[in-house]
């Protein structure tokens, strides 16, 4: 079934149902539809590709964008306003655009309009109007609903192929995985463009029925004002925005009653983040495991089977395996790159053939590149990327580890670890770390706290300050990458 077809409908038998809350409007379910009728004839208008850009803040205009394209059988590509000019040049390239829905906000925001593209400016339309019904287009499950381009920490970005099999498929296992039902609410505070963003965020809620509350721009003090408000019942984001809230000094364990589920995605959630928030807010944050490739949610760490430090259990269809190097299973509790099969798992990465085959392996599972292991139970723990593991005197180390360690001391806000090669020991770690606000940085007293909790060869060769903060992806990742190419250029981030 098509990604959209479960929307309309609840679209249609609801029509006076308030489903979208944003920071300029509240939408109503009637008024969700007939704003997509009118883009839809403003695409027609504009674009004959089969391709439609999107590049919109985080709101209710995203899904009107995305079911006016959806309508007229076109496939999505929602474009991350926050690359470089030329990434994002290249998107639109590669991607074979001809025309991008957007506002003209974003197009100051961003600085330049893409060449080669004519820009379908929401607030030129006259929604006023009677639109012009339309049936939606009927695609099978395979056919193509969304490119979402990976943020190309190495090398160009890949636009990663999802089916509207792949989209129908995440929503329903994330809705029947944590039962979501009308008497819900969500808080959106993640970027549309992100596959957390557009699956979990906008087609889970409107699928469902449910409200969601959109805001464009992540600021702590308002975050919390929201869910003072509006009392959502859930909320998904990445661990760095936690660590935000944690700044707000009004805030108040009444303040997050209301959430049922407090979920972490995107990369690990810290120690010190997880224990001073549920210290702070009486509120414990359980994490989750996805990639774009994966549509995304593969697993989630459901409150009532809480695991510190796992994922969580797979979601509904989806299958995991464990391979050592050998390619052979490893047993419970022992190191494997994490492998996927499922009706979500990607249908492969557009224009790369080569790739898209190499992503699987011979059973058909698709190649993580992430590092884990799951217990005897079926939960999984991430442990690392297999490319950012360092081998220190013959002995396999993630980053994280480290990092863990660091994140505790009370001076060290975020940190990032990676590894050079030495000649005597085949590498070494090399940290970076942000400080708290008004902490002064004390290298020699990071480094023995460091050596109170770590084994000798764990310890970093060096701990520099990332004066201006490390450098991070935009859905908050850090680049480690990006640190390690820069390593030696100066003796400080930013500096």
């Amino acid at each position: 079934m098509s990604a959209h077809w479960p929307i309309i409908r609840q679209l249609v038998a609801h029509p006076s149902r308030l489903l979208v809350l944003d920071d300029q409007k509240h939408w109503k379910a009637y008024e969700l539809l007939a704003a997509a009728f009118h883009v839809a004839s403003a695409i027609e208008k504009h674009s004959t590709a089969s391709h439609v850009g999107i590049m919109l803040p985080t709101s209710g205009l995203f899904p009107v964008a995305a079911l006016a394209s959806w309508m007229l059988g076109r496939v999505i590509v929602p474009l991350n306003y926050l690359l470089k000019g030329e990434d994002l040049q290249y998107v639109c390239d590669d991607a074979e655009l001809d025309a991008i829905v957007t506002v003209q906000p974003m197009l100051d925001f961003v600085g330049f309009e893409p060449s080669g593209c004519a820009m379908i400016k929401l607030e030129d339309l006259n929604f006023t109007g009677v639109p012009e019904p339309r049936w939606p287009a009927i695609r099978s499950r395979d056919d193509l609903a969304t490119l979402l381009y990976t943020s190309g920490t190495s090398g160009r970005p890949k636009g990663v192929m999802l089916t509207h099999g792949n989209l129908r498929s995440n929503v329903l296992q994330s809705v029947e995985w944590a039962g979501f039902g009308t008497g819900d609410s969500m808080l959106g505070v993640l970027p549309q463009f992100h596959s957390f963003g557009l699956t979990v965020l906008t087609l889970v809620p409107l699928t469902v029925g449910l409200p969601v509350y959109f805001t464009a721009k992540f600021m702590p003090r308002r975050i919390v004002q929201m869910i003072r408000k509006r009392r959502p019942t859930a909320m998904v984001a990445i661990p760095s925005m936690y660590n935000a809230l944690l700044t707000v000094k009004d805030g108040s364990p009444e303040d997050f009653a209301s959430l049922r589920y407090v979920v972490a995605g995107g990369e690990p959630l810290p120690d010190a983040v997880a224990e001073a928030f549920e210290e702070r807010f009486g509120v414990r944050i359980a994490e989750g495991y996805g990639l774009t490739e994966t549509s995304p949610v593969s697993h989630w760490c459901r409150p009532f089977e809480f695991k510190r430090h796992s994922v969580g259990r797979p979601v509904p269809g989806v299958q995991t395996r464990i391979v050592d190097p050998e390619e052979h299973e490893c047993p419970p509790g022992s190191d494997g790159e994490i492998r996927l099969a499922g009706p979500n798992i990607m249908k492969g990465y557009y224009r790369l053939p080569e790739e898209s085959r190499s992503a699987f392996d011979d059973r058909g599972y698709f190649r993580t590149g992430d590092m884990g292991h799951v217990d005897e139970n079926g939960f999984l723990y991430i442990t690392g990327r297999i490319k950012e593991m360092m081998i220190i005197a013959g002995e396999n180390v993630f980053p994280r580890e480290i990092e863990e360690v660091l994140n505790r001391h009370p001076s060290v806000s975020a940190s990032a670890v990676f590894g050079i090669m030495d000649p005597s020991r085949g590498e070494v770690p090399i940290s970076y770390v942000e400080l708290v606000e008004d902490a002064d940085f004390d290298e020699v007293g990071i480094r023995a706290f460091c050596r109170e909790h770590l084994a000798q060869y764990k310890v970093p060769r060096e701990i520099l300050h990332a004066a201006e903060g490390l450098p991070r992806n935009p859905t908050g990742k850090i680049l480690h990458r990006e640190l390690k190419a820069n390593y030696g250029k100066s003796a400080e981030v930013g500096a």
